[in-house]
């Protein structure tokens, strides 16, 4: 009895394991990934997991987050929404990288150590330059250094180090073109002078976002967890600014809503009680669902794709890889502007949500570089020609 026992005990963890795997792949096949990741180091208490969606533009880039997830569950759904994200955002930025997306769980505010992100590294190296990450929500370039010192595939890094220097400029330099393009579409004009726009979140983005705004002459309405923060923003900017809370600030009066802080911010609960004639924000993933978007595009609401919007930093790093020239990133990301208006015109010329016009130019791309990348190279070079 006790050997059938013991045996009815292995049967049901080989199905629960079974059942693990099988579910792992069917998101994998959902969402279209290439590879996943699991990385596990006790010492440091390292357990991340990294994602890589598609390769066919060049290796997998993207951040490196540390959040306190609840769950793995939770990491291994932001982890593969992020990656996908972030193929999205390498094909409409024109660089020659694909998407991929590292997550660790854990507090940053308690969690860190130098062993830990020393582990990272030697995982991340592990994937022998299919991957390339950096900093991300949770981490930031000094973490990175330790990183370093065990691989050669992080970027970002502070610019002592050898790195561009801090990401969070130019991603707030693109959010501010995507503004533009959007007032120039929604009001015939750039100018931003008094125009209300609702900040969620104002950390290394959103505040650098604020700044910038302010040189703008807008009215900004802000919200972050971090009260003192955005007290400090307050007696700063005096009347410029003007107070709200995280999980109400989408209900506020005003011209564009601009989400900056954790993604999933457009979903069925906040998407009856916006009333902005635009969202333009540099959060990742900020619909819930795609059909999110076609809501907003039935709503009248203009939706400026995260993915383009927020992807200064990406042009950042992606430039640092090849030969990092300050002039060039600055060029690419005002390049934001352009984009952003031509899916608004191909949106209003097809009737289509933006999300799924910025969507269509994507894979487009995709699909003409893999046709291309089909002629062989030759002996001794890859698929980028080196």
């Amino acid at each position: 009895m006790e050997g059938m026992k013991t045996e009815h005990v292995r049967t049901d963890i080989r199905e629960e394991k079974q059942t693990m795997m099988r579910d792992i792949f069917e998101l994998m096949d959902q969402y279209g990934h290439e590879q996943v990741v699991f990385c596990r180091h006790p010492r440091s208490g390292l357990k991340a997991i990294i994602a890589i969606h598609n390769t066919t533009m060049g290796p997998a880039l993207g951040g490196c987050r540390m959040i306190p997830y609840s769950s793995t569950d939770e990491a291994l759904e932001d982890v593969l929404r992020l990656s996908k994200g972030m193929t999205y955002k390498c094909g409409v930025a024109d660089v020659d990288f694909g998407g991929g997306k590292m997550v660790i769980i854990g507090d940053p505010e308690r969690d860190k150590s130098p062993e830990m992100f020393r582990a990272v590294g030697r995982f991340v190296e592990g994937l022998n330059g299919r991957f390339f990450t950096g900093t991300d929500m949770g981490t930031n370039p000094e973490d990175f250094v330790y990183a370093a010192r065990e691989s050669r595939s992080f970027v970002g890094l502070p610019a002592a180090h050898g790195g561009s220097g801090d990401t969070s400029i130019p991603t707030a330099l693109g959010v501010l073109q995507g503004l533009k393009a959007t007032a120039k579409h929604l009001w015939g004009t750039t100018d931003l002078h008094g125009r209300t726009i609702a900040i969620q979140g104002v950390g290394k983005v959103g505040g650098r976002l604020l700044e910038l705004l302010m040189e703008e002459g807008a009215h900004c309405i802000i919200a972050d967890l971090n009260e003192s923060k955005v007290r400090q923003y307050k007696e700063k900017y005096k009347e410029q600014v003007e107070l709200s809370e995280v999980n109400i600030i989408h209900r506020s009066d005003c011209d564009i809503f601009s989400p900056c802080a954790r993604g999933g911010v457009i979903n069925d609960q906040t998407l009856p009680e916006l009333r902005c004639q635009a969202i333009v924000g540099s959060a990742n993933n900020q619909l819930v669902e795609d059909r999110h978007g076609d809501l907003l595009h039935e709503k009248g609401i203009l939706y400026a794709p995260d993915y383009l919007v927020n992807a200064g930093g990406l042009i950042q790093v992606a430039d640092e890889l090849e030969g990092f020239s300050e002039e060039r990133v600055l060029a690419k990301t005002k390049a934001i502007y352009d984009m952003l208006l031509q899916i608004y015109e191909l949106s209003e010329k097809e009737q289509i949500p933006t999300c799924r016009a910025a969507d269509r130019l994507v894979v487009e791309r995709l699909e003409k570089v893999a046709d291309l990348r089909r002629i062989l190279l030759g002996w001794g070079r890859d698929a980028r020609g080196r």
